[in-house]
This record gives structure tokens, C-alpha cells and sequence, in this order.
């Protein structure tokens, strides 16, 4: 019994029986091995195959890429430059990403969050928490992480904070003053607040924050001003204007440098946490990408991020190339 391969090729058969009877009729005198003649079939078979894998390759690259995950940024150049750090962070998981800048004020980009037209966001958690509970009272890292994970809106979620990232106010006296009244930590002002006026402001650049940032739990100074500026509240507090400047970020920020003045210890319980959290809409990132946010709030520090944050404001660096320099020197 004679095996046949059907086929088509340009409309015609063939088979074993067929290339036999061509065989015998270009004069080679006798019937060729059966397995010869197999052979020259699945060549042509082959060569039929060949172009029909091509077109299916063709057709299988041909669909539309994905959308790009949208990372938003705020106003602040703080803002700008941790979104650039995140998008480029996952796009090296493979990610397609592209940064979607001016997204809003807090509220708005909790609304784009919740819309689906941004899929991460950077924050600090204790602003955070009192945009979605006003009435929170929590101070330290644990208890701002337990409201607000409590507080979040059922369809977002946050990365790990960047615990090593303290942008928390910080309380400013002069050296002198810290010397004569024995205050060497903000608990130890606490005590005597009710003596003491007070000056506070705004760091330009930096994540708004709202004004229970800057309240120091059991303190009630007898006065407070409001500075637009924090070089003039650098010099109110030299003059001897007030008594003590509480500067809306760290000490970095502030013009002129503490030189003669003196940075007193939180403990963590007297001001409230703010770290740098990224927000994610729920379900968006794998566990690989939710993994390199992770890393890279391990690896955000106080001075690193201040420092990316005063070259951006202060000398108009690129804060997109900022964010590739300081990835590739933490091997993220």
C-alpha cells in the first residue's frame, strides 16, 4: 500500500504516486526509493509552509500597542520630580509610561485617580491623609500609614513610603535661644510654647502642605505669622522678631543656610509624618512594577531628594534626566 500527502500547489495535486510516475517518465529506467521520493514532497511542502508562517508572524505583530501608563504630576517641581522618577522607574520593567504633568490640586488628582486618566501619583502621606480625614490626629510614621490606608478611597492604594524621606516641617530657633531656655528637642519647646511667638512658611517648590502640618501636638504659641517667604522668615527669626520659625519642609530649603541657628529633634511624635508615598489606581501595576516603586522608596533620602528639587527650582535642571542619573546610581 502506497502513503499519499495531499496537497495543493498552484491549484494542481500531488502525492507519492505522482512523483513516481514523473520519476519514470524522465527515463531513469527504474522506480526510485520510496523514501526518496517522500523526501522531495516535504520539500515542497515546506516551501508552501514557509510563506502562510510569514503572513501569520505579519498579522500576530500588527496589533496596536497598549496605552502607556499615565504617571501625573502636580504643579510643585517636587511633584514633577518624583513622577519622573517613578515613570522611568517603570519603564524599566518594560513598562510603556509617559508623565502627565499639571494634573491639579490634591482633590484632582485623587479625581483623576479615581477617573482612570492617571494610573500613579506622588503625595506625602500625612498631606494625604488630612485631604481624605480632616479630623485625623495621627502624628508618627505608623499611626499616618494606619488612617490613612483606612482613610484611601476604595479603588486607590499606596506603595511603601519612603521611610529614609522626612519632608515633615521642621522647627527652627537660634542657638542662643535653644542654650538659654535648655531646648534641645521639640518636645522640649512644646513646654514652652505659650511664652513664645511664632513664624511659619511655605517652602516654594515643595508639596502644598495643609496647615496641620505645621502644628506641634501640646503647643500653643502665644502668637503666630504667616511668611510668604522662607528667607523672610529666616530674618524675622534672627531679628528676634519671633521666637520660633517653623520652615514648611526640611532645613535644606531654607535661604542662607541654620547657620547660628539651631534644629531641635522631633521624636516623630510632635509633628506629623510626611513622607513620600506613591498613589496608584487599584489594579493597574503588576506585582513587578508595584516591586520598583517599592525599591525606589528604599532608596529616597532626605538630602537626595531636596538636592534634585533645589537644581530643578533654583537651576532650571531637567528633572527627567535628574531622575535617570539618580536611578542608574541606585541601580533601579
Amino acid at each position: 500500500m502506497g502513503v499519499r500527502v495531499i496537497g495543493s500547489v498552484g491549484g494542481g495535486r500531488f502525492g507519492l504516486s505522482g512523483a513516481r510516475d514523473r520519476v519514470r517518465r524522465a527515463g531513469y529506467g527504474k522506480w526510485v526509493s520510496r523514501a526518496m521520493v517522500l523526501a522531495a514532497s516535504v520539500r515542497v511542502v515546506g516551501r508552501m509552509l514557509v510563506p502562510a508562517l510569514a503572513v501569520l508572524a505579519v498579522s500576530c505583530g500588527s496589533g496596536e500597542a497598549a496605552d502607556p501608563l499615565v504617571v501625573g504630576a502636580q504643579q510643585p517641581v517636587q511633584s514633577r520630580v518624583l513622577a519622573e522618577i517613578y515613570a522611568q522607574a517603570l519603564a524599566r520593567t518594560g513598562t510603556a509610561v509617559r508623565v502627565e504633568p499639571g494634573v491639579g490640586e490634591r482633590s484632582e488628582m485623587l479625581a483623576a485617580l479615581s477617573a482612570g486618566t492617571i494610573a500613579v501619583a506622588a503625595d506625602h502621606n500625612g498631606a494625604l491623609l488630612a485631604e481624605l480625614n480632616i479630623g485625623a490626629d495621627a502624628e508618627t510614621v505608623e499611626a499616618v500609614t494606619e488612617e490613612l490606608n483606612g482613610s484611601l478611597p476604595q479603588d486607590t492604594v499606596t506603595t511603601d513610603l519612603a521611610d529614609g524621606t522626612d519632608f515633615e516641617p521642621r522647627v527652627l530657633i537660634t542657638t542662643a535661644t535653644a542654650e538659654q531656655r535648655g531646648i534641645g528637642s521639640v518636645e522640649d519647646l512644646a513646654k514652652q510654647c505659650s511664652g513664645l511667638t511664632a513664624g511659619t512658611a511655605a517652602v516654594p517648590g515643595l508639596l502644598d502642605l495643609p496647615a496641620v502640618a505645621a502644628r506641634i501636638s501640646g503647643c500653643e504659641f502665644s502668637a503666630t505669622q504667616q511668611f510668604t517667604d522662607p528667607a523672610e522668615l529666616r530674618r524675622a527669626l534672627v531679628d528676634g522678631r519671633i521666637q520660633v520659625a517653623v520652615l514648611g519642609g526640611p532645613a535644606e530649603f531654607l535661604p542662607g543656610g541654620i547657620d547660628g541657628l539651631t534644629v531641635p529633634a522631633d521624636s516623630g511624635d510632635a509633628i506629623r509624618a510626611q513622607n513620600p508615598v506613591a498613589v496608584l489606581r487599584k489594579g493597574v501595576l503588576d506585582e513587578r512594577q508595584s516591586e520598583k516603586l517599592n525599591y525606589v522608596a528604599g532608596e529616597l533620602t532626605t538630602d537626595e531628594l531636596a538636592a534634585l528639587v533645589l537644581r530643578v527650582r533654583d537651576e532650571g535642571a531637567d528633572p527627567a534626566e535628574l531622575a535617570r542619573t539618580w536611578l542608574d546610581a541606585h541601580g533601579l
